[in-house]
């Protein structure tokens, strides 16, 4: 064992210092420390016999303590301020130095829509003439596409539907040479149409008699006085597509009240009713005394042939049909008046035109109109349209005409504005727009294939159009591309309405796009399927106060399943509107703010 003895100087104990009193002198006290180290191998040694002087233990961090032991003498030295105890500060409590200042609130945010943002506009019926004019050419109707005309030259993609049922025999209604038809009497005067008696061997394809029966119940609902719609029968409650009596209820085709079904003798024709213009007067009250008496259920007897196949009786009911329409398109007139040009004589299909200046027109015949345009003239070429490069913003895509109908109520596009449509595909959007609405309609596209559909798409709209007796406003559709065409930077701060079906555009793309929108004037409206702004009226900060998209204040709208071509679930739209009043006054409350944040 080693000893080692140290001498250690301290002042004596004075326990005046507790009492208050004076403290008296301290007197150094000699005291000897005695270390001894024990071995490591002999952990049993005895303890250390105690002494006098009290024996050092080595160094160890002393716990801290709130007060001194009692027995122990005070530290002359002062305290540090971390041997206290902590006191907990909330971090919400305000710092002393801003005790005595009120509390500030941070103001609120600015939104985009915190300016002007501009209400919905809500649709209102433009009085308008929508009654087709005289045209000066001889043949009006020279551009017009028919039915006819799509059947026979895809007449190996069809199969006879119609037979005689008296005659197995009986080979009139074979696709040969001169393959079965009926004709279609169009409201205005000399319009009619040849439709082929054949069904598509592709259910999804074009159907002529499907197409024929709709123009028919469009015509008698729409354009027929309601007084005279009786002669032809109560209308279906379902068209043929739909109906779905079982066909061995219709073997018997009922046939006019006294008389023979004429299939029941082969080789048997229909009699022919008299002149449609007879030379009798009659008021414009009464009922022409030369229409016959109604004895045929002629639309049912329409429909039931057209699902029992039975190709005479269709025959029959399409010439009785026929008749009658040429009857009320062009009632009796006194015989001084000439009968040599029809157009001249009175035709109340013009009039049931003419009371749809306060009304509008009616979205059934304007649907109608689309559909049979559609099909003649984009139908047989819908393979062209196929053929695009996947993943680009070629891909392509169309928005049905019932979602472009609610677009253009929405946004309330009148006879004088302007409508464009960027990236118009074959121009179904642009057609429907200067129907629908009469307004100037603009259109342009970079892809062949519906390009050249368009271009030529134009003038058989306008004979269709005509064919109804109804008028459409301008129609220009051009090839290039919507960044660079000179007819797109000139017609653009003209706009009233902007569509871009912008759902596979690239980024790039839409991108590059708005600083075109730059040009437009106040309050002009931007229709896309994907916004242009980064969130819908959203914060304004740094990062995006000078994004020149700011300009629109943007309103999301839903459309329905159906509604485009590319899928069957629903989606949105976004309707922008160019309001730079509005982003003026958010931008001037932000910049108050910005300076009063620097100010403190």
């Amino acid at each position: 064992m080693a000893t080692l003895t140290s001498t250690v100087i301290r002042p004596s104990a004075d326990l005046n210092f507790f009492s208050g009193k004076p403290a008296t002198t301290h007197s150094p006290v000699q005291v000897s420390v005695v270390k001894k180290f024990m071995p490591v191998s002999t952990p049993s040694n005895p303890a250390p016999v105690a002494s006098t002087s009290a024996a050092p233990v080595p160094p160890k961090k002393k716990r801290k303590s709130a007060t001194p032991a009692s027995d122990s003498a005070p530290n002359p030295k002062k305290r540090k301020i971390t041997d206290l105890p902590r006191k907990r500060v909330s971090k919400s409590r305000v710092p002393s130095r801003q005790s005595s200042r009120p509390a500030s609130t941070p103001p609120p945010p600015v939104y985009r829509s915190s300016g002007t943002a501009s209400a919905p506009l809500e649709y209102t019926v433009e009085e308008r003439d929508w009654t087709t004019r005289d045209s000066e050419d001889p043949d009006p109707f020279k551009y017009k596409r028919t039915s006819f005309q799509v059947v026979s030259s895809l007449i190996k993609k069809y199969n006879p539907y119609f037979r005689n049922h008296d005659n197995p025999d009986d080979t009139t209604f074979q696709l040969d040479s001169s393959p079965p038809i009926v004709q279609l009497e169009y409201p205005f005067p000399g319009a009619v149409e040849n439709f082929i008696l054949a069904a598509p061997k592709d259910k999804d394809h074009y159907n002529p008699f499907y197409d024929l029966e709709k123009s028919l119940h469009t015509i008698i609902k729409y354009y027929v006085p309601e007084k005279w719609r009786f002669f032809f029968g109560p209308m279906p409650a379902a068209d043929c597509a739909s109906d779905d009596t079982p066909e061995t209820s219709r073997a018997s085709t009922p046939v006019p009240n006294g008389a023979s079904s004429p299939s029941m003798t082969p080789g048997h024709t229909p009699p022919q009713s008299s002149s449609p213009f007879p030379l009798s007067s009659s008021s414009d009250d009464e009922i022409p005394p030369c229409l016959p008496t109604p004895n045929e259920d002629l639309l049912r007897t329409f429909q039931r042939a057209v699902n029992t196949h039975n190709g005479p009786v269709l025959q029959h009911a399409m010439r009785e049909i026929n008749e009658l329409l040429l009857l009320i398109k062009h009632p009796p007139v006194p015989s001084t008046t000439s009968l040599l040009n029809p157009s001249n004589a009175h035709n109340s299909f013009r009039e049931s035109v003419n009371s749809w200046r306060t009304t509008g027109l009616p979205k059934d015949v304007l649907m109608r109109i689309l559909d049979e345009n559609y099909q003649r003239s984009v139908g047989p070429y819908v393979v062209k349209l196929k053929q695009y490069q996947a993943f680009t913003s070629l891909v392509y895509g169309e928005l049905m005409p019932s979602l472009v109908y609610e677009m253009l109520r929405k946004t309330n596009v009148r006879q004088n504005m302007l409508f464009m449509d960027l990236g118009s595909g074959v121009g179904n959007v642009v057609i429907q727009a200067a129907l629908q609405t009469g307004c100037r309609s603009f259109g342009v596209e970079l892809n062949d294939a519906p390009a050249e559909i368009a271009a030529n798409m134009v003038a058989p709209f306008k004979a269709r159009c005509r064919m109804w007796g109804v008028t459409c406003g301008d129609i220009e559709l051009v090839k290039g591309d919507m960044l660079t065409h000179p007819r797109v930077s000139e017609l653009l701060p003209q706009a009233d309405v902007v569509l871009v079906d912008n759902k596979v555009f690239t980024q790039q793309l839409n991108e590059s796009l708005k600083p075109k929108f730059l040009d437009l004037k106040e309050g002009a409206i931007v229709i896309s399927l994907k916004p242009f702004v980064s969130s819908l009226n959203g914060r304004l900060t740094e990062r995006n106060i000078d994004d020149m998209a700011t300009i629109f204040d943007v309103t999301e709208h839903e459309f329905a399943s159906g509604s485009v071509s590319w899928g069957n679930g629903g989606g949105s739209y976004y309707i922008h509107r160019v309001d730079r009043v509005g982003y003026a006054q958010s931008r001037e409350q932000f910049e108050n703010q910005r300076r009063s944040r620097r100010g403190r």
